[in-house]
């Protein structure tokens, strides 16, 4: 399967410059507390991808990372490697729900205020096509549908530059008050 090398070349591109973005800052790790004090979900999620503050180290060990955020919407970005594969000769389903969980997770982490925060209760993934590493690129959109002071849905597709659907996912997450730091 050959992807549409203008779409590739595109999403090529932006990785690249996100990437020099993100590992010219902090790098990977996990922020202070004073860094993400009194910031929005949305602002500490623009913070990280602005590579103001560490990102998520799975995203440099399993070969994906964030592109864009806006309110209540996150944008994942993975290269299937052989690395990847399951004994099958296809990527790992578990590489697959990992690029799902994060779109999904991030996207609702855009809608907490200060002082809250989140956890996934339900994550349920379907997969629909064998993704293999010919196809160079995926990207995993992660939406809201909706966000409570208890509850927050969402759910995300993964696909090729192409447009075909890899696998598409849901998830329930629990919303909660963060304890301050002492």
């Amino acid at each position: 399967m050959t992807q549409p090398t203008s779409q590739l070349d595109a999403w090529i591109a932006e990785e690249r410059a996100i990437t020099d973005r993100l590992e010219g800052g902090p790098g990977p790790g996990l922020a202070r507390p004073d860094q993400i004090a009194g910031k929005t979900g949305l602002e500490v999620m623009q913070a990280m991808l602005n590579g103001e503050i560490p990102y998520a180290a799975i995203a440099k060990t399993l070969d994906f990372t964030i592109v864009s955020v806006s309110k209540g919407i996150a944008v994942f970005q993975g290269t299937p490697l052989a690395q990847h594969l399951n004994p099958l000769g296809t990527i790992h389903g578990g590489w697959v729900a990992t690029m799902l969980d994060s779109a999904l997770g991030c996207s609702v982490h855009t809608m907490m205020p200060p002082g809250r925060g989140y956890t996934t209760a339900e994550l349920s993934v379907n997969y629909v096509k064998g993704l293999t590493p010919k196809v160079q690129r995926v990207r995993a959109e992660g939406k809201v549908i909706h966000c409570g002071r208890q509850l927050a849905t969402a759910e995300a597709r993964l696909v090729g530059a192409d447009g075909t659907l890899y696998a598409h996912a849901t998830t329930t997450c629990l919303v909660f008050e963060i304890p301050p730091a002492r």
